[in-house]
């Protein structure tokens, strides 16, 4: 297989005007995809990594399966939602497999914040590193929410922005250069 062959093509969400294609090749995909996943989250050997979007989208493309597995990373498939059968599944999950990075979307943040705290505090959730946001910016509201009721203030958190013409993260803090409740300028990606 060479570099340059098509790997897959996926739809945009067509928020500004109709869906287009975008087909992305084998050798480019796989390496940004990769070392986003890798840099990005701080992924290490034996971590257990989350991303609870659906696979059939970009993020599910490039943060469940391409960039985990090309890393040899655990990564969780988790088909359901959160609330369901209350607002703990999310924090059962990381709890049961000790998940050590978790990735969602805002809206489901806001959702689980409007349920309470108490379904986050009795999970124990110390395995847990890095939060990721993706799909839409996050309120103030929602990130400390995240940071201190979920990440209890240890959990650096990387809100990404990209697209699907990207394949991967080009705005990002890194998660290691962050100290606790402190927000950094994005790193640019540039790909």
């Amino acid at each position: 297989m060479n570099a340059e062959d098509p790997l897959f093509i996926l739809y945009t969400s067509g928020s500004t005007g109709a869906p287009k294609g975008v087909q992305h090749c084998s050798g480019g995909y796989l390496v940004w995809a990769s070392m986003t996943h890798e840099y990005v989250f701080d992924y290490h050997d034996g971590d257990i990594y989350w991303c609870t979007a659906d696979v059939g989208w970009v993020t599910g493309h490039s943060y469940i399966v391409y960039g985990p597995l090309a890393n040899g990373a655990t990564t969780l498939m988790f088909e359901g939602i959160p609330t369901f059968p209350d607002a703990s599944r999310f924090w059962q999950v990381c709890e049961k497999h000790k998940v050590n990075q978790f990735y969602t979307a805002p809206t489901a943040i806001r959702a689980l914040m409007g349920q309470g705290n108490e379904f986050v505090e009795k999970c124990d959730l110390s395995s847990l590193k890095v939060l990721g946001t993706v799909g839409e910016p996050i309120n103030p509201e929602a990130w400390n929410w995240y940071n201190e009721v979920v990440g209890k203030g240890n959990c650096p958190i990387v809100d990404t922005w990209w697209q699907t013409e990207t394949g991967g993260h080009l705005l990002t803090p890194f998660q290691e250069l962050q100290t606790q409740n402190q927000v950094l300028q994005p790193t640019h990606f540039w790909h």
